[in-house]
């Protein structure tokens, strides 16, 4: 699968190329594959680090703690690649998949291997093997994360799961608030204006459900749940509104706001490394201290605010770069991208390989080699990936279109991943 969206140009700044039909064409952004696999790897790594007891190795612990934010990168994709084709519709005037059709896609891409992983983490780790047939139905369900005080061992990473689940049933009623009633007519400066106030509202929860606050006596899920990350998908979505503006421009009023991110994203480098420096300050105590703790609000707001600066910084030159840089070619290269096809299926399965290396290994939780647990879980969930990614997500992929007549042209299945 390949990160695509309507409506492509010959060149970052250059208007959409069509078919002889006068339709928008697919474009592509090989770079988002790659950065799904980069962030899937942030996510693999950090659980090795926790499991290893490497966070408590000062500050060189204490950001491979925040290689969390593996989990930011995931949401920007998801808010800039889904919302990229309603986007377009609306500017356009062309179709797009109807709500139902889209919610159809989203539970090919998310559920059959998902639906695997819970069943195999029910089954083979052995302090699930007690959990009865109400935690089986509410985990398949995705609904375990709101019920419980914790998720089954082997699939503690699935809340980002379903918070991302989330995300896809919200977001055709974001659309609907962000555009207004009329169905067609992209308004950039108002779109921008309520994603803003999004983030704002998102953040008020974030430090709602911190230490102290409001919402603590609900449960740990208010601090997984999809409010506290609307900031994140919105910075995708924000992506999304400037890029389609820029593809389809209105007669006679380019976007600055597209001209201003190219000038960015035309220094990859710079991008990155500004990225790092943002995740090295998230590594102090600014951040809080690395580890499963609750965090006070100021804590949790460092943290919600610079993984979505980073995250936006890595993913701004895949999306406003120079297609034609050394770059976005090295971005573009084909094993990359397939670890990027695969990654899905990484994120689902390396907590289920890293409880049973531990557990047939001897390997002592909080005191092990981290650089042992990192070439181990690699070595033996990479090639479980692929069989994931080969036998389940690819044949269920290729349903995507039962029951239409003739697939539009103008669309293609989005490689958004689940995160984290």
């Amino acid at each position: 699968m390949t990160a695509t969206v309507p409506g492509s140009p010959t060149s970052p700044a250059a208007p959409a190329d069509r078919t002889s039909g006068g339709r928008a064409v697919a474009p592509v952004y090989p770079g988002l594959d790659t950065l799904r696999a980069v962030a899937s790897l942030a996510v693999v790594l950090t659980h090795c680090a926790f499991w290893a007891g490497f966070y408590d190795e000062g500050l060189l612990g204490a950001a491979m703690q925040r290689l969390e934010v593996g989990v930011a990168v995931f949401f920007v994709l998801s808010g800039f690649l889904l919302a990229h084709p309603w986007l377009t519709a609306a500017r356009t005037r062309e179709q797009h998949d109807s709500v139902a059709r889209y919610a159809w896609k989203r539970a090919l891409r998310v559920l059959p291997v998902y639906w695997v992983t819970v069943v195999l983490a029910l089954l083979i780790v052995r302090q699930n093997r007690e959990l009865g047939l109400d935690r089986w139905v509410q985990n398949l369900a995705l609904v375990d994360l709101y019920r419980e005080p914790a998720l089954p061992e082997g699939l503690s990473q699935m809340w980002s799961l379903a918070t991302e689940v989330a995300f896809y049933a919200a977001l055709p009623l974001i659309l609907v608030v962000l555009l207004g009633r009329r169905t067609h007519g992209l308004r950039v400066r108002r779109v921008l204006t309520l994603l803003s106030v999004l983030a704002v509202l998102s953040l008020v929860w974030t430090s709602a459900a911190s230490i102290g606050g409001p919402l603590v006596p609900l449960g740990p899920w208010t601090t997984q749940a999809l409010p506290a990350f609307l900031g994140w998908f919105a910075v995708g979505i924000a992506f999304a509104v400037v890029d389609v503006d820029r593809r389809h421009p209105l007669p006679g009023r380019p976007s600055r706001v597209a001209h201003r991110l190219e000038s960015v994203a035309s220094a990859p480098g710079a991008c990155w490394l500004l990225a790092g420096a943002v995740l090295v300050v998230a590594s102090t105590p600014l951040g809080g201290a690395a580890g499963l703790f609750a965090r006070t609000s100021s804590e949790s707001l460092v943290r919600a605010v610079a993984y979505a600066v980073v995250a936006a910084l890595v993913v701004l030159p895949s999306v406003f770069g120079d297609a034609d840089s050394p770059y976005a070619r090295w971005m573009a290269h084909p094993w990359l991208r397939h670890l990027g096809h695969v990654s899905y299926s990484l994120f689902c399965c390396h907590v289920i390989v890293l409880w049973v290396l531990f557990d047939r290994l001897d390997l002592t939780l909080f005191n092990a080699s981290f650089p042992l647990v990192i070439v181990l879980v690699l070595a033996v969930s990479l090639p479980v990936s692929e069989l994931l990614y080969r036998l389940v997500e690819r044949p269920f992929l290729r349903l995507k279109n039962l029951g239409r007549r003739a697939p539009a042209a103008t669309t293609t299945d989005t490689a958004a991943s689940a995160a984290s």
